[in-house]
């Protein structure tokens, strides 16, 4: 009867990691199948996915049905693409520079509101802070289609009343408002997201720590750089991780508030790519990646730690 149950614990131990990594090896696929097909060459690309599209005029694509060969081994090793990519066509960097230019500011900045609210909710008791937080609470449950309208009509309030403003004055209207950035950017530095993560991380450090830390003589700020962030640096980092992933990845917010392509991030950029060049698409879908593959292999262990254990070791 032991030697049974053995067995079958053995069997159901073998399924499902034979399940898991199957699921690991679907999920791989895409981005192994991309970076291979990178390296072809364009006639081979040609040669194995042919025409995507056909009759592009406009806005109207017919989807020509043809037999596509995925392969993950090219015949040949070919640079072309990235050579494209880089050197030849400038717009595809810029995209990648307006990824940048509105992924980072959010990042940065969120985490640093998020680190001086998440403090104050820790530490702080009361009728009045239990009502903001749940606050938040409500704003992080909604999808960010709930609020994108009202933070439109905000934003273009704004910069109607700018517009109005400068006219009136005999100027012209200032670039950093005129190009629409910090109608994405603003927003993103007060999402909820970072706040709540850190405030529950941050209600586990022990009492102790901080009145400890307090009859040394320390003050706020020396309380919370000197005792919280330190405790908190696993959830820190996977808090910095996730945002940077979230915002590099919009698509709606720049659709919807800048009205000019060319500020466009390469988020929305890489779809119209899909629909032309499908060789230059797998090496822009490379050049994509790689800013989140490398956070995600430098705060791996980071992300789990904040995850799992909300990044505080007694």
């Amino acid at each position: 009867m032991r030697n049974l149950r053995k067995s079958k614990k053995k069997l159901f131990t073998v399924v499902i990691t034979a399940f898991a990594f199957a699921v690991a090896v679907s999920f791989l696929l895409p981005t192994v199948l991309t970076i291979a097909n990178s390296f072809m060459a364009t006639s081979e690309i040609s040669s194995n996915y042919g025409v995507m599209y056909g009759n592009m005029t406009g806005d109207r694509k017919t989807y020509i049905s043809e037999n596509v060969n995925l392969k993950f081994i090219p015949d040949f090793v070919s640079f072309e693409q990235y050579s494209t990519v880089l050197f030849k066509s400038p717009e595809y960097l810029f995209k990648f520079w307006n990824s940048v230019i509105l992924t980072v500011p959010i990042t940065v900045f969120q985490i640093l509101v998020a680190i001086f609210a998440a403090y104050g909710f820790s530490r702080y008791e009361g009728k009045v802070k239990s009502i903001i937080f749940f606050s938040y609470i409500i704003l992080m449950l909604m999808p960010y289609q709930v609020t994108l309208v009202p933070n439109f009509l905000v934003a273009d309030f704004i910069k109607n009343t700018a517009t109005e403003f400068f006219t009136q004055q005999g100027k012209p209207l200032p670039e950093y408002i005129s190009n629409m950035r910090w109608s994405i950017i603003l927003p993103g530095i007060f999402s909820p997201f970072s706040v709540y993560l850190l405030t529950k991380v941050m209600k586990r450090i022990p009492v102790s720590y901080i009145e400890a830390a307090k009859l040394d003589g320390a003050n706020e700020l020396q309380v919370l750089f000197g005792v919280c962030l330190p405790l908190c640096k696993g959830a820190l980092v996977s808090v910095v991780m996730l945002v940077f992933i979230d915002y590099w990845n919009m698509v709606e917010q720049p659709i919807v508030m800048m009205k000019e392509s060319d500020l466009h991030p390469l988020s929305v950029f890489l779809s119209q790519i899909n629909t032309g060049d499908v060789g230059m698409a797998f090496a822009v879908g490379v050049v994509y990646m790689i800013p989140t593959i490398l956070m995600f292999l430098y705060g791996e262990e980071y992300l789990v730690e904040g995850i799992t254990a909300g990044g505080i070791k007694g």
